[in-house]
């Protein structure tokens, strides 16, 4: 497929607003494709350059998009963020420089338009090797590498082309289409059963990949099974109540809410890896986490959990776990800082099987069974006073509370819902992604002082309001820090900034707002923590917000505007 053709077909997704139209119309192009451009182009539409298990990360910042611009067109890094700022956008920005090819901020000064010596016709797989190269260049020295890649893309591509190639490097397509969408059009091109289509995206993790076997026919898809170093999302959890678990399951299984960070671990033979809650790897960053849990079993397996820092027998805060996963240096030294400590809850695979099908209950048994160590505590029961004494025994250990789950579910990969229950003591939280800031003010004016949330629907990130309270001035300095490089526009006081970073937000309540996108605000957000080991993907989506909001109105909260 040509990628104009693809541009085409991008700006017709955003003038749908619909859907069941939007899938119809996917699907009717899924079917015609081959199976060279059918991975590549369900992955570009979702907004993704590779699918999430991949190690391989674009890497780009629209720092060094603008500069790679500056080499196309005679245009300053500052003239283009002008036009940025206008636009709104930076696909709409980089489209319309390039259809006027004239230097806006000095109006009469004609822009000259570096055309390529050697010009190309783009397609899905040229543009793909290309940004494939770019995400295997590594270190300083491949900066100008990467520019020159940039730029040759950009000087063979037609204005409409450039709009979506710019959001697409910074994976922020802007049309519409997440995975709900991609799967039920999956299922509707090729006629097989969408909850077929759903169970292999879980396993594989890969919506290209599922979309190949789709099309193959449905025994191909039936046959899908998760695999050792191929990571898939981790289940997830909701926010729940102990007196709402017992009388809605009876007997539930209980277990401490760490408070650290997720893994996925997979063995086979002598080969090990470790991947984050991001599905990185992060094997070389936490080897004595690795060697116990190598000491721990022999079997082959993926096994689930969570990594706390553990200093004089109390468990250290989150943010010493995170440093940990970050480090790429000096992790002898740091081994002697403190002890990281696994503790594993689950099992998706064993030997050749995979296990996320059966019962909780029967993965327990696996679990117990092959590992020697590192099993997470857990008791089992239908009884609220032992359930609560569990708990208070979980937060006088120092831990952030307990995780309630039901006896008999599967294990359900990326998938958020009633099965997991996360019970903690204070306000209610929500993991929402920064999309804006404004400039503080006195002390604070040369840092970002709030912050814009949003929270996800069908890969749109839509506003859920303002954070300003909660952050220590050196927290706000270490976020501007990590924010400062990703500010894509600017107007006035307020900032428009590249999704990446995820906050973890209270809030006492959720309420209607007609003054954000999507419908709700929260009432006296205030800022926890960043959960940078979560990736946008695992933010809030709009359903459970307002799954949250009928819950506390049926509690007798107001909720009201």
């Amino acid at each position: 497929m040509k990628f104009l053709e693809f541009a085409r077909i991008c700006e017709q997704m955003e003038n749908i607003s619909g859907r069941l139209e939007m899938t119809e119309k996917i699907s009717g192009i899924l079917a015609g494709l081959d199976e060279r451009d059918l991975p590549l182009f369900v992955q570009f539409l979702t907004g993704k350059i590779f699918p999430d298990w991949s190690p391989e990360k674009i890497g780009i910042g629209p720092n060094l998009l603008f500069d790679a611009l500056t080499q196309v067109v005679d245009l300053t890094r500052s003239d283009i963020i002008d036009v940025i700022n206008r636009k709104g956008d930076v696909g709409l920005a980089v489209q319309s420089i390039l259809e006027n090819k004239k230097d806006t901020k000095r109006p009469g000064r004609a822009s000259t338009f570096q055309t390529s010596l050697f010009s190309r016709e783009l397609d899905l797989l040229s543009v793909y090797s290309d940004l494939e190269r770019i995400s295997r260049l590594g270190g300083r020295a491949s900066q100008a590498e990467k520019l020159s890649l940039i730029r040759s893309l950009f000087q063979n591509a037609s204005p409409l082309e450039a709009k979506y190639l710019a959001r697409l490097i910074l994976e922020d397509l802007r049309i519409g289409i997440g995975e709900g969408i991609m799967r039920d059009a999956i299922a509707r091109a090729f006629s097989v059963d969408p909850s077929l289509v759903e169970r292999a995206y879980q396993a594989l993790n890969d919506l290209g990949e599922v979309a190949l076997l789709a099309r193959k026919g449905r025994d191909f898809l039936a046959d899908v099974h998760i695999m050792p170093f191929h990571p898939v999302k981790m289940m997830l959890a909701q926010q729940g109540s102990i007196a709402q678990a017992i009388a809605e399951n009876g007997t539930v299984a209980a277990e401490y809410k760490y408070d650290g960070s997720r893994f996925q671990f997979h063995r086979q033979g002598k080969k090990s890896r470790m991947y984050s809650r991001k599905l990185e790897d992060v094997t070389d960053a936490l080897p004595e986490v690795v060697e116990t849990l190598n000491r721990a079993t022999p079997h082959d397996v993926i096994l689930d959990g969570e990594v706390i820092a553990i200093r004089d027998g109390r468990p250290l805060p989150f943010q010493t776990v995170l440093r940990r996963f970050r480090r790429k240096y000096g992790i002898e030294a740091m081994q002697k800082e403190f002890m990281m400590q696994p503790f594993v809850f689950d099992i998706l695979y064993l030997d050749g099987k995979t296990l996320i099908d059966l019962p909780l209950q029967e993965r327990r048994k696996h679990l117990e069974a092959v590992l020697s160590e590192c099993v997470a505590p857990q008791t089992v029961g239908g009884d609220a006073s032992v359930i609560e004494a569990f708990y208070r025994e979980s937060l006088d250990a120092g831990h952030e509370g307990l995780m309630l789950k039901v006896l008999s579910s599967s294990y359900t990969p990326g998938i958020r819902g009633k099965n997991w229950l996360k019970i903690k003591p204070g306000v209610d939280t929500m993991d929402l992604a920064v999309i804006g800031a404004e400039w503080g003010e006195g002390k604070r004016a040369h840092l970002f002082g709030s912050f814009l949330l949003a929270c996800q629907d069908e890969g749109e990130l839509l506003p859920v309001g303002k954070v300003a309270t909660g952050f220590s001035d050196e927290q706000l300095l270490e976020v501007y820090e990590v924010l400062k490089d990703h500010v894509i526009a600017e107007s006035g006081k307020e900032v428009h900034i590249e999704p990446f970073l995820v906050f973890e937000v209270g809030y006492s309540e959720v309420q209607k707002s007609p003054n954000y996108k999507s419908g709700f605000a929260l009432r006296f957000p205030r800022f926890v923590r960043v959960r940078d080991d979560k990736a946008i993907s695992d933010i809030e989506t709009l359903d459970s917000i307002k799954e949250r909001y009928k819950k506390q109105s049926s509690q007798g909260k107001p909720g009201g505007e």
